[in-house]
């Protein structure tokens, strides 16, 4: 799976897949489902790259002490919204506002569907932002509609 960014804009992101294949009802649903995990845990506050306690700590993990307000010590990191899947094709995108997550995640997401297309269903290209010219985001009805307001 290849992975390309291009423009990014984190209260505006589109995602999208190319697969090597147009993906059935089953592939479609693994895809969703990696992606709604992924934005619950960011709705949750799960990408808060400043409290990384256990993973700053290193290996010896054993007994150590964890400050249960870690947490409460940094900022907000939370999601905002995610549109619908939409589908064209070999291609799905969907459209997130990430808020104010940190960008670990997106090393989480793109490490899960790294793994799924090992696995489960083919992805030939993972885009994390910009616009495909021949599928332009004005026509989507998943992105609300106040994002095209200036």
């Amino acid at each position: 799976m290849q992975v390309l960014f291009r423009e990014i804009n984190p209260f505006d992101l589109w995602i999208w897949l190319e697969f090597s294949t147009i993906p059935s009802q089953q592939e479609k649903q693994y895809v969703e489902e990696v992606f709604n995990s992924w934005f619950y845990l960011g709705k949750l506050g799960a990408f808060n790259a400043e409290n990384l306690q256990v993973q700053e700590t290193g290996l010896e993990l054993s007994y150590m002490n964890y400050d249960s307000q870690g947490y409460d010590k940094s900022l907000l990191a939370l999601m905002h919204n995610m549109g619908e899947f939409e589908y064209e094709g070999t291609w799905a995108r969907c459209w997130f506002d990430l808020g104010t997550s940190d960008a670990i995640a997106l090393d989480l997401i793109i490490n899960a569907l790294k793994q799924l297309s090992e696995e489960y269903v083919t992805i030939e290209q993972l885009y994390i932002g910009g616009e495909n010219e021949d599928w332009p985001i004005e026509e989507s009805e998943s992105r609300p509609s106040f994002i095209y307001d200036n």
